[in-house]
């Protein structure tokens, strides 16, 4: 077990702070922002983190700095992930990570280059909520366990670790319960993953069906997932990363349809037969 963690003092970056979240989700160890010693890189029950110039897994020592230039885009947060197998599932569901690791090992100008996107875009994702947890996380030699930033760091690790925990089990769910539709519009098709109301029923729905796209490789072909609404009897239906073709505002006046959103990404309808769901998803399509 972990009884100590250490990471870098003076400004704190998005990879340690995440990777502190979930060593300390794990460990429940204080963390103290400062030089590491020839003797804490020795102990494998302190972890080093974002410092120390070596990358020692079996000793709990994560730095990447002294990789070489060439050496792919990584960060703190990687190699903590990589020691614990989720790494690989963490870059192909969670979106955020690899921007993480561009920014944090190549800049903010190489990054932006990289998504395409002008300079100025990268600081202007940034929000309070990253400013002020950066800055609180950097302000003080040592965290620990009963205080406050250090119980929303825990909870952040916690979250992290369920869902990458969780999502191959919500993967297999799908591929065992779900249907792929493929709706005739004119000369189009319009692929269409359901995931029907099932007993037990599914956890968090939206975001399984969104994962088994995802894992499936079917990110270039599905336009629409449809699964259980949790606040009622009826369906969810949702465009698939924002689907171009699909407006469910123009279904928004239909009997069945209780909600559908003004950009037309989503709607919530009282409807439960396929036929007629797959008709909403028709006349929506444009």
């Amino acid at each position: 077990m972990v009884q100590l963690i250490v990471t870098h003092p003076g400004g704190a970056h998005k990879d340690d702070l995440l990777a502190a979240c979930v060593l300390a989700a794990q460990h429940g160890a204080p963390i103290e922002r400062r030089d590491p010693t020839p003797e804490d890189l020795a102990d494998a029950g302190v972890a080093v983190v974002d410092i120390g110039g070596v990358h020692e897994p079996e000793m709990m020592n994560f730095d990447h700095h002294h990789f070489d230039r060439e050496h792919p885009p990584t960060c703190a947060l990687s190699l903590v992930l990589q020691a614990q197998g989720l790494y690989e599932d963490a870059k192909r569901f969670c979106d955020w990570l690899e921007p993480a690791e561009w920014f944090d090992s190549r800049g903010p100008g190489k990054t932006a280059t990289w998504l395409e996107v002008p300079r100025k875009a990268i600081s202007q994702l940034n929000s309070p909520i990253d400013m002020t947890l950066l800055r609180r996380f950097a302000g003080q030699p040592r965290h620990e366990p009963g205080q406050p930033l250090y119980a929303y760091m825990q909870m952040v690790g916690q979250d992290l670790l369920a869902y990458l925990s969780t999502v191959r089990t919500r993967i297999a769910f799908v591929q065992e319960n779900g249907v792929r539709w493929q709706l005739a519009v004119g000369d189009d098709t319009i692929e269409v993953v359901f995931l029907p109301r099932t007993e037990p029923p599914a956890d968090e729905p939206s975001a399984a069906a969104k994962a088994y796209v995802r894992a499936e490789g079917l990110e270039k072909t599905v336009a629409a997932i449809v699964y259980p609404d949790r606040r009622g009897e009826g369906y969810g239906i949702a465009r698939y990363e924002d689907h171009p073709r699909l407006d469910f505002s123009r279904v928004q006046s239909e009997d069945d349809v209780h909600f559908a959103h003004k950009s037309g990404f989503m709607c919530k309808v009282t409807a439960t037969t396929p036929e007629r769901l797959q008709a909403l998803i028709t006349a929506a399509w444009q």
